[in-house]
């Protein structure tokens, strides 16, 4: 598929242009237009949906952050110190330190951000003007994965104060300002500061990277160390694995309930896994030592291999001083057996190349195909909960086609039902979130408990009840009550059926699912069976594939403008495959302006589809013959969504 925009409507729009939408559904751009005409008036930018005012501190007043509520002040960065600076100019400085709030997951997440570049210019877009700039406005945007798209996020830089300081989160060095920046980003998406008291750090890390995150449990873990019969894919779950993985992706973990008489970790608060090193010891043995890192930002740890601590004796003096002066405000060493002993669970986000592909846990190979469809299970239609039941089969189904052997991670990703409720299911904070976050609907949790199953097949038309009946090639352990379940498994090619559920039927909810392979991967919905038919009836033939390619035109580079240009030839190409059968195939194609402009100031655009390999021969033309509303060219359309139906011998 080649589609063609027109370059020179491109270039005469570029001037009136709006920029990309912040999440209030404002204009980015005209909102910093907007700022800097303030700022020549001598005023800055104020947030008016995220106020500097008790609205957007609590939510009901229901954690200890009440008690501040007379004393809390609003500052601007240059308000709090001399020298504000945006971010640090060596790593230490700009290392995650915890306030008041109890969001001790969202800040060891945000922790990821500091292993990767890609990663913080995606959250953090570059070229905004700072506080020492003529253009500073008093405005910054971030980037927030929501439900399968980045959304901006724009906000003023009044910061909340206590006696002239922040009092949530900071940096080591408080004139460096990205962390507090991007929390206050966190609380205009979820609605408040107060809704952020305690979180899952895996919810933060897929909302910062767009990826995924993994939860391990350590007490199983150290239960089944040296067992032959543990569970599959527990063999890879150790903590040598983690050595191996330490630099390339966010390490955390957790205390839920600490042991009787191990009060130095305080109970439902995450840590960041700094470093991790083996050690050979004094008499020979290996010694696996992990360097953890409190978000409180002060020693807790009176373990063996505290300073001064026992576990010392068993290194050379020499290796053990070198060790102790890496730490830090909040650092303490940890041997392999404590740390499985005295932690309940560590979370993994996967590592994200400098393309945006993640990377497998296991295998490091690079899951650079990818597909995302969303869905809903519908009460009396499409709500038939777990295999348990009988109509099971009723759930939302999707064909997976592999045209080679490949290693997938799917997942299931559901939309919150709302944001107050979630909060105290989670695990992590600063203690446990009290139940009156949740007001009276308290016992409404804010997720299902949903799984997912997948299932080869072998022919196209296929009885959902025999298929069904059958063990799955792959599924989750159980329903879980988590934002997001996933599976990793190693799949050969073919067709695959994959069901995802929730564990009581008619529990209504959406999701998205998401796809990720090292092979090629085709998605979609299976249509639902005609009105009327037998359950043992064949599905009707559905969409057995649907390739999404995304693409941008560039002016300069990627914005050829239509046939009627030299420059055709360098408007993005993007292939793709039909399979093979004696039948002819039947071809929709969509191509789709992702822009927040209205209709009335859509690009005109089409598309045409060429042949390959050998001299490309036009299969199917895209032409329209109505002349667009705006812009040049007769073979356009300025339309959002213009398609294209044609036959494939």
């Amino acid at each position: 598929v080649c589609p063609a925009g027109e370059a020179g409507a491109e270039q005469r729009r570029q001037r009136r242009r709006p920029g990309p939408r912040a999440a209030d559904g404002r204009s980015g751009r005209g909102t910093c237009w907007r700022a800097g005409a303030r700022r020549r008036r001598g005023e800055l930018f104020r947030d008016a949906a995220f106020p500097a005012s008790d609205s957007s501190l609590f939510f009901n007043l229901s954690t200890p952050l009440a008690q501040f509520r007379e004393d809390i002040t609003w500052r601007r960065p240059q308000e709090i110190c001399a020298t504000p600076r945006l971010f640090p100019d060596n790593p230490w400085e700009g290392q995650v330190k915890q306030g008041l709030l109890g969001d001790c997951w969202f800040l060891c997440a945000c922790a990821a951000l500091q292993k990767s570049r890609h990663l913080l210019d995606q959250v953090f877009p570059p070229g905004q003007p700072s506080w020492s700039d003529q253009t500073y406005c008093g405005l910054f945007t971030c980037r927030i994965w929501q439900f399968g798209r980045w959304e901006e996020v724009t906000i003023d830089d009044r910061l909340p104060c206590l006696a002239g300081r922040l009092c949530f989160s900071r940096c080591q060095r408080e004139d460096v300002f990205w962390l507090p920046l991007l929390e206050k980003v966190y609380a205009k998406v979820y609605g408040s500061y107060e809704h952020l008291w305690a979180g899952q750090v895996a919810d933060a890390l897929v909302d910062l990277t767009g990826g995924l995150a993994e939860r391990w449990s350590l007490k199983d873990l150290a239960g089944t160390r040296g067992q032959q019969d543990r569970p599959r894919g527990w063999e890879h779950r150790t903590c040598r694995q983690l050595l191996r993985l330490k630099d390339q992706c966010l390490i955390s973990c957790s205390v839920l309930s600490p042991r009787a008489g191990a009060r130095d970790l305080g109970a439902f608060h995450a840590f960041i896994v700094s470093d991790l090193r083996e050690l050979r010891g004094r008499a020979g043995q290996g010694i696996l030592l992990l360097r953890i890192l409190n978000p409180w930002g002060r020693h807790c740890w009176q373990g063996l291999w505290r300073e001064g601590g026992e576990g010392w004796s068993q290194v050379e003096p020499a290796e053990g001083a070198e060790l102790l002066s890496q730490l830090q405000d909040g650092e303490f060493w940890v041997e392999e057996e404590e740390f499985l002993r005295e932690f309940e669970e560590v979370t993994i986000g996967y590592p994200v190349t400098e393309a945006g592909h993640l990377q497998s846990l296991y295998t490091e190979k690079t899951l650079c195909h990818t597909q995302a469809l969303p869905g809903a299970w519908v009460v009396g239609q499409s709500a038939g909960g777990c295999r348990n039941n009988s109509c099971f089969p009723c759930n939302p189904k999707y064909w997976l086609r592999l045209s080679e052997p490949s290693e997938l991670c799917v997942a299931v990703l559901q939309r919150p039902r709302k944001h107050p409720a979630g909060r105290a299911r989670a695990l992590v904070g600063r203690g446990p979130a009290p139940s009156s976050l949740l007001g009276k609907d308290h016992q409404v949790k804010d997720y299902q408990a949903v799984g997912l199953h997948i299932w080869k097949v072998e022919k196209r038309r296929v009885s959902l009840p025999r298929i069904l009946s059958t063990p799955p090639v792959a599924g989750t352990v159980c329903h879980a009550y988590d934002r997001e379940v996933h599976l990793h498994c190693e799949l050969s090619p073919g067709y695959y059926l994959a069901v995802p559920s929730t564990f009581l039927k008619d529990m209504p909810g959406q999701f998205l699912l998401r796809v990720f392979s090292t092979g090629k991967v085709s998605l979609s919905a299976v249509r639902p069976a005609a009105k009327g038919a037998s359950p043992g009836a064949a599905l009707p033939s559905g969409e057995w594939e649907t390739l999404q390619l995304r693409g941008c035109w560039r002016a300069g580079r990627t914005a050829g403008g239509s046939r009627n240009f030299a420059s055709y030839l360098c408007n993005p190409c993007l292939p793709f495959s039909v399979p093979e059968g004696s039948s002819p195939r039947c071809i929709r194609i969509t191509l789709h302006q992702h822009c927040p402009l209205s209709d009335s100031q859509l690009h005109p655009i089409g598309f045409h589809v060429f042949q390959d390999p050998g001299p490309w021969r036009l299969l199917r033309g895209f032409w329209a013959d109505t002349q667009p509303h705006h812009g040049s060219g007769p073979s356009q359309q300025c339309q959002r969504s213009p398609t294209h139906w044609c036959n494939r011998e």
